[in-house]
């Protein structure tokens, strides 16, 4: 990962430094070649995406569907990208790339970790060397038959279904799990963050009522209703707060990081847009994982929530400049396809018990899941502008209801991680 963070900073400086960087050298067998590397027009580097997939024997295909739809296809291993997104799907996953997928004229370009981290993740026989700055590409062996998968890119291509999209296939609800996941292994640890506290309120609403509720209460309530449901499944839980206190938003990923969580889920309450139609009408849960927010309402909902660094006496945040983004994003690389499963777990579970309206999986630059170095997601339980989400989130019934299905999703994505794991 070091190697990796050396040479993309190494990259990145001839980038900034002169609008284009040092060529990538790609090794297939004994052919040899190079592509060019640029600026992303939103910090970072890029590779032309027809470039690199030539280089590795592959070919990338515009779906039917949509001509802003493409397939980075490598051998039997196929990449659903979309222009002006930062998500790729493969066989059903979810992967947040490092920047969105853009075109320049009629050029395709993806983000440089696309080739150097996402591919060599993917079985695709792609492998990057950090030492010498390399990426190979091997054919990969079919275990027992003595020959390899490496199928030409067109025949390869007719035996898979099209994609229809590059977003996040949609969620199911899970099913209730109440033993440990992964029978006989180690106790799993959960970090549990109510958002806000002490002086930072959060939210207050509904809109025009005169009886006022607070984000920084209703997300206390249910995180320990959500700790004691995680603990009944014997889950170890550890809370970033327990009082009515503000802790800063950096040290909450500190504290889920020292304890060596595996997953960090960070409750929110939403509130709308005064700029609405009607905004008191607004209602809803919806679930977020770290990535390049890519509307107008997901920015809006970061902004939100990223507003509590003002009730802090200091912040330690990393400059938002190309080489800062790219470490963080190295940093968190390995977890934010992971991420992108459990916001769909929890999605799935809230859909099963709450009357509102499923506003899906998103994406956003939430602050206190950037310093989280493990599968992350907060979630917005519903709008304490609206009077109905209002009163059916500070019911206990209904806390303790919803607390139930998100640690189901909770035990059911641990579960789904150890098989995958510890699948041969």
């Amino acid at each position: 990962m070091l190697a990796t963070l050396a040479l993309l900073l190494q990259v990145a400086t001839g980038a900034q430094s002169a609008g284009s960087a040092q060529a990538l050298t790609v090794r297939m067998g004994d052919r040899v070649r190079t592509v060019s590397t640029v600026r992303h027009p939103d910090g970072g580097i890029a590779v032309r995406a027809d470039a690199l997939a030539e280089a590795l024997g592959g070919q990338v295909v515009t779906q039917r569907t949509s001509p802003a739809r493409y397939r980075f296809e490598v051998g039997t291993t196929g990449v659903d990208i979309e222009a002006g997104s930062t998500l790729a799907v493969t066989a059903g996953d979810t992967l947040p790339l490092t920047a969105r997928v853009y075109r320049l004229g009629t050029a395709l370009y993806v983000p440089l970790t696309l080739a150097v981290d996402v591919l060599p993740r993917l079985g695709a026989g792609v492998m990057f060397d950090a030492e010498k700055g390399e990426l190979r590409r091997f054919a990969a062996v079919v275990a027992g038959r003595g020959r390899t998968t490496d199928t030409p890119p067109a025949r390869a291509a007719a035996t898979r279904p099209p994609a229809s999209s590059a977003s996040p296939p949609p969620a199911a609800a899970p099913r209730v799990a109440t033993q440990t996941p992964a029978g006989g292994a180690r106790q799993h640890v959960v970090i549990v963050d109510a958002g806000h506290g002490g002086v930072d309120n959060g939210m207050s609403g509904p809109i025009g009522a005169p009886r006022k509720i607070y984000e920084k209460n209703i997300t206390l309530a249910v995180s320990k209703q959500l700790a004691k449901a995680l603990e009944q499944r014997n889950v170890k839980v550890v809370m970033t707060r327990t009082t009515d206190t503000l802790i800063a938003l950096g040290d909450r990923g500190r504290i889920a990081n020292q304890a060596k969580g595996d997953v960090f889920v960070s409750i929110h309450v939403n509130a709308a847009n005064p700029r609405w139609k009607n905004p008191g009408g607004a209602r809803g849960y919806e679930t977020y994982f770290l990535a390049e927010a890519k509307t107008e309402d997901e920015r809006r909902v970061a902004a939100m929530e990223n507003e509590s660094i003002r009730f802090e006496t200091t912040v330690d945040a990393t400059r938002d400049d190309p080489l800062g983004f790219i470490i963080r994003d190295m940093a968190q690389n390995e977890h934010l396809r992971e991420s992108g499963r459990l916001a769909q777990l929890v999605q799935g579970g809230l859909k099963a018990v709450h009357p509102g309206v499923n506003r899906g999986v998103k994406q956003a630059g939430f602050v206190v899941l950037v310093t989280a170095f493990m599968p992350a997601v907060l979630v917005e339980i519903g709008f304490g502008s609206n009077p109905n989400d209002s009163a059916y989130m500070t019911n206990p019934e209904k806390q303790a209801e919803m607390a139930a299905s998100l640690a189901d999703a909770i035990v059911k994505y641990l579960a789904e991680y150890e098989r995958k794991v510890s699948t041969p």
